[in-house]
């Protein structure tokens, strides 16, 4: 599964930020026919008392549009590993309406999964620590430290990281008042940069690291794990990744220390990660969507618009549904990672609309993850 390239790997999915700043290929506008069939939609679904989550594809019919989204995820899978759709009319769904709307575009796009082990479908990114005084979660293990929900759910800033699921969305609710900007890399374009820079180092990341659950193990799974960053399946590249989990693991009694290198190797691998990103600019009303396979994703500090509880985004993770991405199933030891730990019912829906929408889709119906 881990095999490493012998040489660069390239093609389509290894583009730099600055050639990607330039240009506005990756933006697909939304047509006013999509927009009316978006609405019919929501209409279908008040008529008939359904919402989000319990409704799928069939209970939300784009007959156009979902041609589109079929475009999308083949962009996704064989493109760049990255999309941006652009006029999503979000100001004038009142949140419940937002948050259907949301649920029925995932359901052309794949299966939704578990984010975290609170079942969360649809995460609101807003900053509970301004809000409540703390990130709502279950008490924090102090050995491990903050876990990537928490951080997630603040207002600092996330290191360039990817959600375990094939893909992951953010839709743009509302600005925020300062900050919050969308970070995204090539990981392909990462991985062939620190082959060029460092070839030891670059070896190294193809090995095994040692990955901590932060307390979200499943029935008779351990609390840690191994896994490469890069691996391959079937003759496609696959990466993995969040320091958070990594640093955490390293807590952890019975983990192998990781070595000066291996270490030197993420730093390495973060250095390249600033170098070759670019930010990207959303608007309301922007739906973003990244292959997790191939694209690293980050954010920067924020400051949120209000203080009503509000949010700025949702997120959430899930399957893709076409067969064609089993070509990069699991590279996780332990808990596989495209196949990962089925999801089920939401168990807490949310209950306040955010500015940003993450949603992370799994594509072929034998795939499993979670965010």
């Amino acid at each position: 599964m881990a095999t490493m390239k012998a040489g660069p790997i390239g093609g389509s999915e290894a583009w730099l930020g600055a050639d990607m700043a330039k240009s506005t290929e990756w933006i697909r506008p939304v047509p006013p026919p999509a927009l009316a069939e978006m609405d019919a939609a929501l209409d279908g679904l008040r008529r008939r008392g359904l919402n989000w989550p319990r409704f799928g594809r069939d209970d939300f019919p784009l007959p156009t549009f979902s041609r589109e989204l079929a475009a999308v995820l083949e962009e996704l899978e064989q493109g760049r590993g990255f999309v941006l759709l652009r006029g999503i009319p979000v100001g004038r769904y009142a949140p419940d309406e937002l948050k259907n709307l949301y649920w029925g575009i995932g359901a052309h796009l794949g299966h939704a999964r578990w984010q975290n082990s609170r079942g969360e479908l649809i995460g609101e990114v807003r900053d509970e620590n301004r809000l409540y005084g703390e990130v709502r979660e279950p008490s924090m293990d102090p050995t491990l430290g903050r876990s990537s929900r928490s951080k997630a759910r603040s207002s600092g800033p996330l290191r360039f990281h990817t959600d375990r699921c094939d893909i992951v969305t953010l839709l743009c609710v509302r600005r925020a008042r300062a900050g919050g900007q969308s970070r995204i890399v090539s990981a392909v374009s990462v991985a062939d940069a620190i082959l060029a820079r460092r070839p030891d180092l670059h070896a190294l990341l193809w090995q095994d690291y040692w990955r901590s659950r932060q307390g979200e193990e499943a029935g008779g799974e351990r609390e840690s794990y191994a896994m490469p960053l890069f691996a391959t399946h079937a003759g496609k590249f696959t990466t993995q990744y969040s320091r958070t989990f990594v640093e955490a693991a390293q807590k952890l009694p019975g983990v192998p220390r990781m070595t000066a290198a291996q270490d030197e190797a993420l730093d390495l691998h973060a250095e390249v990660c600033e170098e070759l990103a670019f930010t990207m600019e959303l608007e309301p009303g922007d739906l973003q969507l990244l292959n997790n396979h191939v694209i690293y994703h980050g954010r920067t500090a924020y400051e949120d618009a209000d203080a009503t509880g509000t949010g700025s985004s949702f997120a959430s993770g899930s399957r893709r549904r076409t067969a064609a991405s089993c070509r990069r199933a699991s590279i996780r030891s332990g808990a596989r990672r495209r196949p990962a730990r089925p999801g089920a019912a939401s168990r807490s829906p949310l209950d306040r609309a955010r500015s940003q929408v993450i949603s992370g889709l799994s594509r072929p119906h034998h795939m499993e993850a979670c965010s």
